[in-house]
């Protein structure tokens, strides 16, 4: 008797199942509603704006210290600004580099600039003129759009690079009350010069004087949307080339993670820097997709954002660890209405259990930690949004992602569950490689594969845990030592508000392990005090000879210690 193909295509199809099961056991640990592949719309994230002004025309875009800006007032402020852009001379592949804070004008210049095919290379406000010529150079930046504070640095900065126009904002060209000077110790006279000088232009007046007719410019998956300069505390910060393919996929992936979350409805906190990776992706690009409001906070501060909260009610909380636990730590948290919240999403550090208890109770929503970097867009995992959350997890890969834990020494042996290794990353949000640098694409990107630099490990559940950096191992007497785990007995001390360890050298053991601790504000410890904790909670080895307690860690723009920092200023303290 012959087979029924339906029966069999059934059994192929739950034979199929087990085997992904088994080489990707994170799909077992899938919420209801996420699936475990996309089937992606082939839109780009200028084209989905445009889409999302259509359908929430009279919704709110942006809200800016009380303003209002809808997705039609902002569709229609984008389009004048492409059209600008376009008559300045922007076209298809033209480097269009930004230095701004969440301010309106970003949004704006960002959706504008891409319209008309430019790529966008988004620069640090708090860099130096230094780290800035590097990266306008290294890009082929042509224009820049700066804030008026920065743009006497970028006049002067312009012979140096290959910058042909610069166009100035205000900080208080969108606020709703009165167009005083926010910051009464510059001078007017520093911005009428501003305004004489050539191929130099004003947003606001640009925009004023163009009408809204953008030319139609056709933009792929495969055309360059971003360049993402990562972090260059020592070495030349190189540029991670994101294509609109990358940056739409990634948007359509973290929505996917997000099924409660209604198109038109939500109200995204607009707190982490859209010029970093993370803030442009789950804040600004998938609010813009998916018709949220988002709430710009130019500058990041606990009363800010209890403020925000306390008046705008947003539903979606994308912060970074610190914000939550200054958030927390405010003396009149309680006066606050933060129900509003549904959702959060950290990253860019590990969050302690005691801030993710209060922080969930102090609001009734839940905080998922995720894990990514530039090269992935940034977001590769998530802790599942209505599912289990594994306290010290980055949480699951999300749809289409694909992670391995690798041996350290060729890269090519996996390793069994629970073991440590490099965590490479495979999916549609990877990065082709690094612009004009070959030979380092060629090293992180292999196959496919990005290899991360990252050690971690894998448990039963797929559920992914990352153990240090593999530069920042520390090795010690013959041991292999991973800083975090140092640093996690550190946050464990009552006393202890911040600590980070590192390596430096040791004549005998190669290196030792020095502790940099910031205290909680009205406590006092010493040098033995913190290593006895250590001792009673860390192999011999692992424990940190020495201490240094001060007053403040040096981070990056979203709040991540920088290890290295801490590093090369020890190295330097040594050579004096």
């Amino acid at each position: 008797m012959a087979k029924d193909p339906k029966d069999l295509k059934k059994k192929q199809s739950a034979s199929a199942a087990k085997a992904d099961a088994k080489k990707m056991p994170w799909l077992n640990s899938y919420v209801s509603g996420v699936p475990k592949s996309i089937n992606y719309e082939n839109i780009t994230m200028p084209e989905a704006f445009r889409r999302t002004v259509k359908e929430f025309p009279n919704s709110p875009a942006l809200t800016f210290m009380g303003k209002v800006i809808t997705f039609k007032e902002l569709g229609n402020l984008v389009d004048r600004f492409a059209t600008a852009m376009a008559d300045m001379g922007v076209k298809k592949g033209s480097k269009v580099s930004t230095l701004l804070p969440n301010i309106p004008q970003m949004v704006i210049a960002y959706y504008g600039a891409m319209a008309v095919g430019a790529t966008l290379v988004l620069n640090n406000p708090l860099y130096t003129d230094h780290e800035l010529q590097h990266q306008l150079n290294d890009s082929e930046s042509e224009f820049l759009i700066s804030l008026d504070l920065l743009t006497p640095r970028m006049i002067a900065l312009k012979p140096k690079t290959k910058l042909k126009k610069i166009i100035f904002c205000h900080i208080n060209d969108y606020l709703p009350f009165p167009k005083k000077q926010l910051f009464p110790h510059v001078k007017k006279a520093m911005f009428r010069k501003i305004e004489e000088t050539a191929d130099v232009y004003d947003f606001v007046g640009l925009i004023k004087k163009t009408k809204p007719n953008p030319p139609s410019v056709k933009i792929t998956f495969e055309d360059l949307g971003t360049l993402q300069y990562t972090g260059g505390t020592t070495g030349v910060s190189k540029g991670v080339m994101l294509t609109h393919g990358n940056l739409s996929k990634n948007v359509q992936q973290i929505s996917a993670w997000f099924p409660s979350f209604i198109r038109g409805k939500e109200t995204s906190m607009g707190a982490l820097p859209f010029f970093h990776s993370f803030g442009m992706t789950t804040v600004m690009n998938l609010s813009m997709y998916n018709g949220y409001n988002v709430i710009l906070i130019p500058r990041p501060e606990p009363q800010a954002l209890l403020d925000a909260t306390d008046a705008y009610k947003p539903s979606f909380l994308p912060l970074v660890p610190t914000l939550f636990v200054g958030m927390l730590g405010h003396p009149d948290l309680k006066k606050f209405n933060l129900k509003s919240v549904k959702g959060c999403f950290s990253g860019a550090a590990p969050l302690a259990l005691e801030t993710i208890k209060e922080f969930e109770a102090a609001t009734g929503s839940q905080i998922c930690e995720g894990y990514g970097l530039s090269e992935t867009s940034p977001v590769a995992t998530i802790n599942p949004f209505g599912g289990k959350t594994k306290v010290g997890s980055i949480g699951l890969p999300i749809p289409d992602t694909e992670i391995k834990i690798v041996d350290l020494d060729t890269g090519k042996k996996e390793m069994k569950v629970g073991e440590p290794g490099e965590v490479i990353i495979k999916g549609p949000q990877v990065t082709h490689g690094y612009y004009k640098k070959p030979e380092e694409t060629k090293i992180s990107i292999k196959d496919g594969w990005l290899y991360t630099g990252d050690i971690g490990t894998m448990d039963e559940a797929g559920y992914f845990y990352i153990v240090d950096r593999k530069k920042d191992m520390i090795i010690a007497g013959g041991y292999n030592i991973y800083p975090r785990d140092i640093d996690e007995v550190l946050y464990e001390h009552p006393k202890v508000a911040e600590g980070c360890a590192i390596g430096v050298p040791d004549p005998y053991r190669g290196e030792t392990v020095k502790v940099f601790v910031v205290l909680k504000e009205g406590q006092t410890a010493t040098e033995e005090e913190i290593i006895k904790f250590c001792k009673e909670k860390l192999a011999a080895y692992k424990v940190p000879r020495l201490v240094e307690f001060v007053p403040a860690l040096p981070k990056s723009a979203v709040g991540k210690i920088l290890r290295k920092e801490l590093r090369q200023m020890e190295l330097d303290k040594m050579k004096k």
